[in-house]
């Protein structure tokens, strides 16, 4: 018996290293390809917005994770409110994990709602994770009179968007058609600081689309004096202290829960990274462990607090599951859901 529970120790201990193997191999052939590269992220917006904030604090940390220690820069691909870097993603960037990108959440909706100018598949993308669990506000300024979405139902209100795809036109388009909001929407705007100039001038009163923690920043001048009014909610959990309507409130059926998700509450999805379909698993799997990693990286928390970034992160396979789920849903609820966004 001594010598058969020798061997059998034995035996398991050469089983294991031999399992081991080749999870090891991968590891130094997945640090070999990084070592010395570049890996870039792809904003589809413009320097200074909430995603180009994001964005350029995880490349300052995740090149730590990643096996191999890449360098990381951010390079802005704006155009078309988004599509024309998820466009590139998705069709021309390199197919080897040293590209991805982050766009608005209306953007990926585009190919599910038939724009034909979306040539991609949301679902198919290659998803990393999602850096905040976001929640959304829809705005006015205090000088145009309106400060609750009971108001707003009653008195118009000149709102600011970006182009059609844009999660600015998409939402006030959103809070117009199902909520009954008042509004008269102007586009055409390069992005969020771009209305909030035209706010402050006096030009629009208001606003959809904005993320709570860009709130917080980007907008804290005007936050902190009131100038602006949080009128109504329309992702993710309420948030504490804030007296806002919430679209949650207006759900009355499943059916009005699943256009509602579609229309709204999607945007909890809100700070995803993608990859181009066609990158090798075991560099995918590389990436999404550094993306989680990063995001409980000490001095990248530390950071991030320090700029105002909230991080509540999500994996990238909870990141893909919703965004197939979104994919599949019935075609009488994208209709629905497509006429709601749309300019009328």
């Amino acid at each position: 018996m001594p010598g058969y529970r020798l061997w059998r120790g034995i035996f398991a201990a050469i089983a294991g290293f031999v399992f081991l193997q080749p999870a090891a191999a991968q590891s130094d052939d997945i640090a070999a390809f990084y070592k010395g590269k570049e890996v870039a992220i792809i904003v589809a917006h413009f320097p200074g917005t909430g995603f180009d904030v994001y964005s350029r604090v995880l490349v300052r940390h995740m090149g730590r994770h990643i096996p191999g220690n890449p360098s990381m820069v951010v390079k802005n691909m704006a155009g078309a409110s988004g599509l024309t870097a998820a466009n590139w993603l998705y069709a021309t960037a390199p197919k080897d994990g040293t590209h991805m990108g982050i766009f608005a959440h209306t953007v990926a909706l585009e190919n599910i709602f038939g724009n034909e100018q979306a040539r991609f598949d949301a679902s198919k993308f290659v998803w990393v994770g999602n850096m905040e669990k976001s929640a959304t506000f829809c705005i006015t300024t205090k000088a145009s009179g309106v400060s609750t979405l009971a108001e707003l139902q009653q008195k118009q209100v000149i709102f600011g968007g970006t182009g059609a795809t844009g999660p600015l036109v998409v939402l006030s388009n959103g809070i117009k058609n199902l909520l009954g909001a008042n509004i008269k929407l102007i586009t055409g705007y390069k992005g969020a600081l771009d209305v909030k100039a035209a706010m402050q001038r006096g030009e629009v009163g208001g606003t959809c689309g904005m993320i709570w923690s860009h709130l917080r920043t980007a907008w804290k001048d005007m936050l902190d004096t009131g100038e602006i009014n949080l009128v109504v909610q329309t992702s993710g959990d309420p948030v504490p202290g804030v007296k806002a309507a919430h679209v949650r409130d207006f759900v009355k059926s499943q059916e009005d829960a699943q256009l509602f998700g579609l229309v709204f509450m999607v945007g909890e999805l809100g700070r995803n990274y993608a990859l181009p379909p066609g990158v090798p698993e075991e560099r995918v799997a590389a990436l999404r462990k550094a993306f989680m990693a990063t995001m409980a990286d000490r001095q990248f928390r530390e950071e991030a607090e320090k700029l105002g970034v909230e991080v509540v992160p999500s994996d990238g396979e909870d990141v893909a599951k919703s965004w197939r789920a979104y994919s599949s849903a019935a075609p009488a609820t994208v209709e629905r859901a497509k006429r709601a966004i749309t300019s009328q």
